[in-house]
C-alpha cells in the first residue's frame, strides 16, 4: 500500500449544491445577517443572544439538507484510503459525516456540537436549540456554539502545519482561499488540484490541475486524479 499523503481541503463550495449558504454568497451577509454581528467575538460581546439564536437557526436549517454527490464521492474515497487521505474542511455543517466520511477535521468547528464556556467541554446537540442546555461535565449553563468566530484562535489549524510537512498532494475544493491561504499550499506542494466555480488567475496560477465546475460535476475527475496519484 502506498504511503503517500493527500490532503483534501474543502470549503463552502462543496456544500453549496446541498443548499447551504455562507456569508460570501451576498456581500458579507450570511442568511441576511452582517458577518461582524454574528461571526465575530465583538458581535458576540455586543449581543450574545442574537448570536446564539443565529446558530440555533443554522443548526435547524442543516437538519433538512442532504449530502450531495461530491460529499458522497469524497467520503467513499476517504474510506477507501483511510491512511493516505487527510480530510480537512472549513465547513461547519455535517454533510461529509452524513455521507459516511470517517475521521474528518473541522477547521472552524461544528454546528451540531456545543461548547461549555466554564470547562471547555464540547458535546453534541444535533439540530436542537441550545436553549436550556447545561454542560454534561460541569453542569454550567454558560454554553455557546462550537463554531470559531473571527477574533478567536482556531485550534485545529495545527493540521495545516502538518499539511506542509506531510502532504504529497493537496486538493482544494470550493474555497476562495481568503480565510486560509490555499494558493500558498499549491506553491509549496507540487501535486495540487483546484476545484472552484470562479476563476481567480492570481490565486489559481500555482495549481497543477484546475476544474472550474460545481463540486458535484468535478467530483469524479478530482477523485480519479487522487486515485491515480495514490496507485501510481
Amino acid at each position: 500500500m502506498s504511503n503517500k499523503k493527500v490532503y483534501i481541503v474543502s470549503g463552502a463550495g462543496l456544500s453549496a449544491e446541498s443548499g447551504i449558504r455562507t456569508f460570501r454568497d451576498s456581500n458579507g451577509l450570511w442568511e441576511d445577517y452582517r458577518v461582524e454581528d454574528v461571526c465575530s467575538t465583538d458581535g458576540f460581546r455586543r449581543d450574545r443572544q442574537l448570536v446564539l439564536d443565529f446558530y440555533d437557526a443554522r443548526r435547524a436549517d442543516i437538519e433538512e439538507k442532504e449530502p450531495n454527490y461530491a460529499h458522497k464521492r469524497l467520503a467513499e474515497l476517504k474510506n477507501t484510503y483511510p491512511d493516505n487521505i487527510v480530510m480537512l474542511t472549513q465547513n461547519v455543517d455535517d454533510m461529509l459525516e452524513r455521507a459516511g466520511c470517517n475521521d474528518l477535521v473541522h477547521l472552524h468547528g461544528t454546528l451540531t456540537d456545543l461548547r461549555c464556556e466554564s470547562c471547555d467541554t464540547v458535546f453534541p446537540i444535533g439540530y436542537k436549540t441550545q436553549e436550556g442546555e447545561t454542560c454534561p461535565n460541569c453542569e454550567s449553563s454558560h454554553i455557546r456554539h462550537n463554531v470559531v468566530m473571527f477574533g478567536e484562535a482556531a485550534p485545529e489549524y495545527e493540521h495545516l502545519g502538518k499539511l506542509y510537512s506531510e502532504a504529497d498532494m493537496v486538493v482544494v475544493i470550493g474555497t476562495s482561499g481568503q480565510v486560509i491561504d490555499t494558493a500558498y499550499m499549491a506553491q509549496r506542494i507540487h501535486n495540487s488540484v483546484l476545484n472552484n466555480l470562479d476563476v481567480d488567475e492570481y490565486h489559481d496560477r500555482a495549481f497543477k490541475h484546475k476544474f472550474y465546475l460545481p463540486a458535484t460535476e468535478a467530483a469524479d475527475d478530482v477523485c480519479n486524479l487522487i486515485e491515480e496519484f495514490l496507485e501510481g
